[in-house]
């Protein structure tokens, strides 16, 4: 397996020469000079289209990606992935998340927790469910923090049902007490069932919130009632749950990072939410996403070609952020999701071998959903000092008012358009002139079902991945995590507190 320095091959030195001789290339020249580049640079994979061609690359850059690529040894990294080996070398790890959706090749115990995960969500959903008064339960909170919130928070939020529609659904991450607070509002303790979501069962806020939650649930029934009903548990430290007291534990292992968590058990409330046969498909549409990114061509395959392009903008065209701009309301959480996935994984200054690198790794990626962020932040992104790719998530077809719908994605193009030409008017003063050739990709789905977003979260998960490989980085740890939790026990061990 290559782990030397990206910066010794020969595709970084091609790259950085390419870089220089276009930097004078405007993105309209590009189109002038070759018409067909609109469709050249449109590709499609298990669903999913990606356009390119608003990027500030042609030809011969992604010819010099793609051998960067070959040269990091992506192909040995991509099959030890799918293989199960531990690539997570600072922990000795497999980082084995694709077989959590494999289908019928999954492990027998993945197999088996899944189906007795959909088991819990049927029961729950049909209402034979029972808490300490024998009622059924009508109200579930997911208490986690990191990957075992934003991956079921996300997923719930773009396809679960409105609240007012069978079981209610909420989430606490926030050791802050309001947070739990706001969950339990309106909430029934005879009704309410809590999802205790820690790979550890040791995360001091889920833990806090767990403790909190039993609190509630005890002084609302009689003295010395059993309220383990009320409680399940996900988590790889099942013997510690039974001590805490719930009704059932289902296993994650730990080859599951908490960030690719969503397909295990974790995924337990989304499965309550959208019901066994969502959050099969859901399952069905990663599968679909990893066996394009194993068997597609590397100059066809979509998560390779999203992470050579964020590596050309972060290395090579020097941009430092990245922003996700999904036009899709039910997509709004996808920028705060994609903020760990990128960040958590790619975040790094040392490299596989333990050595500082010499080049940037992840950028900051942020966003929100549009066209909200057009009455925002978009000004920094037409007319500020800082060039930002973004990339634009447009869902053609979906529910509701057909000419709100194309309001809403005639803004999607017309921003790509207005940051790739900008406005170059002699005519017009400073203030009013857009400089342009500012890059975005554009994703597009047809709807956003459970399957598009499985896809969808998987092609960025390879892309991470992908990019792993590029920079020479561990994409599965988070030590730089680690201190702060460290710094707030011993705080908290100090007889005044704070």
């Amino acid at each position: 397996m290559n782990t030397a320095p990206p910066t010794s091959c020969a595709g970084w030195s091609q790259l950085e020469t390419l870089a220089r001789a276009g930097a004078d290339t405007h993105l309209r020249d590009r189109f002038a000079r070759d018409p067909a580049r609109g469709e050249r640079l449109r590709f499609e994979g298990a669903g999913v289209r990606l356009d390119l061609s608003l990027q500030r690359l042609d030809d011969a850059v992604l010819a010099a990606l793609q051998r960067l690529a070959s040269e990091r040894g992506l192909e040995a990294w991509r099959e030890a992935l799918f293989a199960g080996e531990r690539i997570n070398s600072t922990e000795n790890r497999a980082a084995w998340h694709t077989a959590l959706r494999a289908g019928a090749r999954a492990p027998a115990e993945v197999g088996a927790t899944i189906d007795r995960a959909c088991a819990i969500a049927t029961g729950l959903r049909a209402g034979t469910w029972r808490g300490a008064s024998g009622q059924p339960i009508d109200r579930i909170i997911n208490l986690g923090t990191g990957g075992s919130d934003l991956g079921p928070r996300l997923a719930c939020h773009a396809l679960g049902p409105v609240p007012s529609q069978g079981l209610g659904i909420r989430f606490a991450s926030n050791v802050d007490p309001e947070d739990l607070g706001r969950a339990l509002a309106d909430s029934v303790p005879a009704r309410t069932l809590f999802v205790i979501a820690s790979k550890t069962f040791s995360t001091q806020e889920t833990m806090a919130n767990a403790r909190a939650a039993r609190r509630w649930l005890e002084e609302a029934h009689p003295a010395g009632t059993d309220v383990s009903g009320h409680f399940i548990a996900v988590t790889e430290n099942i013997a510690s749950a039974a001590r805490f007291g719930v009704a059932d534990a289902l296993p994650v292992w730990d080859w599951v990072g908490g960030r690719y968590s969503v397909w295990s058990a974790v995924g337990l409330t989304l499965a309550c939410a959208i019901g066994e046969t969502g959050f099969r498909e859901f399952l069905a549409g990663a599968r679909e996403m990893d066996e394009h990114f194993l068997r597609a061509a590397p100059e066809r395959n979509l998560p390779i070609l999203l992470a050579l392009t964020g590596i050309w903008n972060t290395n090579f065209l020097g941009c430092a952020t990245h922003a996700v701009l999904p036009y899709s309301n039910r997509l709004g959480l996808l920028p705060a999701y994609l903020q760990q996935l990128e960040m958590e994984s790619n975040g790094k200054r040392v490299d596989r071998a333990g050595r500082e690198v010499g080049y940037a790794t992840a950028p900051v990626v942020w966003g929100a959903e549009g066209t909200v962020g057009q009455h925002s932040f978009h000004q920094l992104l037409h007319q500020g000092t800082q060039i930002v790719p973004a990339d634009f998530i447009v869902v053609r077809e979906g529910p509701g008012d057909p000419e709100m719908r194309r309001i809403l994605a005639a803004h999607a193009s017309a921003q790509a358009r207005a940051l790739a030409f900008g406005l170059d008017d002699a005519a017009l003063p400073a203030w009013r002139r857009h400089p342009g050739n500012r890059p975005s990709n554009r994703l597009e789905l047809d709807v956003l079902d459970a399957r598009n977003l499985g896809r969808l979260l998987a092609l960025y998960e390879h892309k991470v991945f992908v990019q792993g490989v590029i920079w020479n980085v561990n994409s599965f740890d988070q030590w730089g995590v680690e201190l702060g939790k460290s710094l707030a026990a011993g705080i908290l061990s100090r007889p005044q507190g704070i």
